[in-house]
């Protein structure tokens, strides 16, 4: 299509080149004309019998409206529509600290999808994955982003009139910046700094000098959360057991003077005050007691509270009130639920999503952003995360709308179809798993990596037909792939994780019943099946491969691939141990002897769920290291 673009458009250039060829949009004096009219107020796109408008007040909200207006283009003709932001900042958080570390394409790719849905901020979470000169290990083979990469991303989003912050740790959640032995001197305990130390800060001012200089932006998130074992490590050794407010609020202080000098603008995580004023350690502890004391003491610091385990709106109430009386204008961080397993848990996002944002409306909160976590590995592909942006978005410029509403934006915005991006979610809403999965069950995860011989979540399964759930889900995932073609390699990824769960999710609990019977003629039918499992779980890998180096950097995918590695060679001893247990070689098979027992820990098992781990307690009763 060509568009004829008038009025104010000079700040919107350089962005709209950024977009017009995935728009397959062409600017030309002999297209459509649009006025384009940048003014205080709401946003408004309007065509009225040719005549076309844009009004917006924010550079974001001309690029939301270029997109509304062309949706709407397309299907309607005539269309008069009023958007009115909810919120100053709408943003998301993207993890580039747990194996994945997106590329600049990636990035960039991202920065186009928000700006069209309208997201204003965009963090990229970087622990270790950025370069410090000063330290040449930081980061070491992590896949850090040079300066220069991140200035790039920085103008290109820019552009598009998003700001970039960067978001980095300067307390805990350090584990592997802290492994190496320049860090000895800076080191409390495996993963939290030395606080009081004169060498952490000039560490700290060495990072933070690296990680805010290649940003326009004078914000600065600074970490700060899940300290849990502050002060109790050398720092006990060197100066006896303190008061735990005490060492975070100094800290802070040292820290928020490094910012102070630097003209920056810092926030933290909000969690630390709210544990160490609990008896118990939690962090969502309504009688959390926090003395006035430190209350007064807490340096100049935004508050960001983050919450993505409710779906009762009245306790976010609570808690951002809770906020607002420590400090004003605290910033709410949400979840996309991208760290559940390999797949994305879309009904708890959803849930959690929709009572977090009722509650900041109510409460006026200005500011919120959705995190990207990547937990353990990074497997879920991050670009899932989609429509919850869409969802927030949709949140930050209506008051209330509908899911007809939602899926035609996602429609249009991402180039799929929402319900069949939907279909992810059964990858985890299994028999078994009650809906929309709210105890983060992560049976797909579980059951790909399981060891089919030491099968720990055999028993969590038992008589549930999980073979046949996924048998159906293949079958939906396949036809969706031909609907979605700009989606295609994300759809083959999840179908052909269904296909290897197809046969792989029961086969381990098959052999047991079998061995159990003594029925070695039927045992020598599972062999075949064992060579179509390796066969399938192998073409996933390479799938998984071309899906991975399509948007991330190449660190961290040894880690996924050594996972892969682990289910192929076990698969070859599985067929090794059986043929020899057949032909009467051996008399019995260890690991087939021992009584399945249901999984419980590391915590209580709650009712619909099958369980939910960690990849070295999924493969081993061992220990992994």
């Amino acid at each position: 299509m060509k568009l004829h673009l008038t009025g104010d458009v000079s700040q919107v250039k350089k962005g709209l080149k950024q977009l017009l060829k995935e728009l397959d949009i062409e600017l030309s004096e002999e297209g459509h004309r649009i006025q384009v009219i940048q003014k205080e107020g709401p946003l408004s796109v309007k065509n009225n019998h040719g005549k076309s408008e844009i009004v917006f007040q924010e550079k974001i909200h001309f690029f939301r409206g270029f997109g509304l207006w062309l949706e709407h283009f397309y299907a309607e003709k005539d269309f008069n529509l009023v958007e009115y932001p909810q919120f100053t900042m709408q943003g998301a958080m993207l993890d580039a600290s747990r194996n994945a570390v997106m590329t600049v394409d990636g990035i960039k790719k991202l920065l186009r999808k928000i700006a069209m849905i309208g997201l204003n901020t965009l963090m990229v979470y970087t622990e270790d994955t950025y370069t410090v000169k000063e330290y040449p290990y930081f980061g070491y083979m992590r896949g850090r982003y040079t300066e220069e990469e991140l200035r790039e991303c920085d103008q290109y989003a820019a552009n598009l009139g998003i700001e970039m912050i960067p978001c980095i740790q300067t307390l805990a959640h350090l584990t592997e910046a802290l492994k190496w032995n320049y860090a000895i001197p800076i080191r409390d305990t495996a993963d939290i700094l030395l606080a009081g130390s004169k060498a952490t800060y000039t560490f700290l001012e060495h990072l933070i000098e690296a990680a805010s200089r290649p940003f326009q932006s004078k914000r600065i998130h600074i970490g700060m959360d899940e300290a849990h074992q502050l002060g109790l490590g050398k720092y006990l050794d060197v100066h006896g057991y303190e008061k735990r407010f005490d060492i975070m609020n100094k800290h802070l202080q040292e820290v928020t003077a490094i910012t102070e000098r630097k003209k920056l603008k810092p926030m933290i995580w909000s969690d630390m005050y709210f544990r160490l004023g609990s008896k118990h350690g939690g962090y969502y502890d309504l009688e959390s007691d926090i003395p006035e004391s430190v209350i007064s003491s807490i340096p100049d610091a935004q508050l960001v509270y983050w919450d993505y385990y409710h779906d009762d709106e009245q306790f976010y109430r609570t808690f951002i009130q809770k906020h607002k009386a420590l400090k004003d204008n605290p910033v709410f961080a949400g979840g996309v639920w991208t760290w559940n397993g390999i797949s994305p848990n879309y009904g708890k996002a959803f849930a959690t999503t929709e009572a977090a944002l009722r509650a900041c409306k109510k409460e006026k909160v200005k500011e919120i952003f959705v995190t990207m976590w990547g937990d353990n590995g990074a497997e879920t592909p991050m670009m899932t995360a989609l429509p919850v942006l869409q969802l927030f978005a949709e949140h930050a410029y209506h008051e209330t709308f509908s899911e007809a509403h939602l899926q035609k934006r996602f429609q249009f915005c991402a180039g799929a179809n929402f319900d069949d991006f939907m279909l992810f979610n059964q990858l985890d809403e299994t028999p078994g798993v009650n809906k929309d999965n709210l105890q983060t069950s992560n049976p797909s995860k579980l059951l790909l990596w399981q060891d089919i011989l030491i099968g720990l979540y055999d028993e969590n399964i038992k008589n549930l037909p999980l073979n046949k759930h996924y048998e159906l889900l293949t079958a939906k995932l396949e036809q969706a792939a031909k609907r979605n073609t700009d989606w295609s390699l994300l759809f083959h990824f999840y179908q052909q994780l269904s296909h290897v769960l197809s046969i792989k999710a029961e086969l381990g609990r098959q052999i047991k019943e079998l061995y159990d019977k003594q029925d070695r003629s039927k045992l020598q039918t599972i062999i075949p099946v064992l060579e179509e499992v390796k066969e399938r779980v192998d073409t996933m890998r390479k799938i998984h491969r071309t899906l991975w180096f399509s948007i991330n950097k190449p660190f961290g995918w040894e880690i996924i691939e050594i996972r892969y590695g682990g289910v192929l060679t076990r698969i070859d001893t599985v067929m090794y141990r059986l043929n020899q247990y057949i032909e009467g070689e051996i008399s019995k098979i260890g690991e087939l002897e021992e009584e399945r027992l249901y999984f419980e820990g590391p915590y209580p098992m709650q009712a619909g769920s099958l369980g939910r781990n960690l990849y070295h307690r999924i493969v081993t009763a061992g220990n992994l290291s």
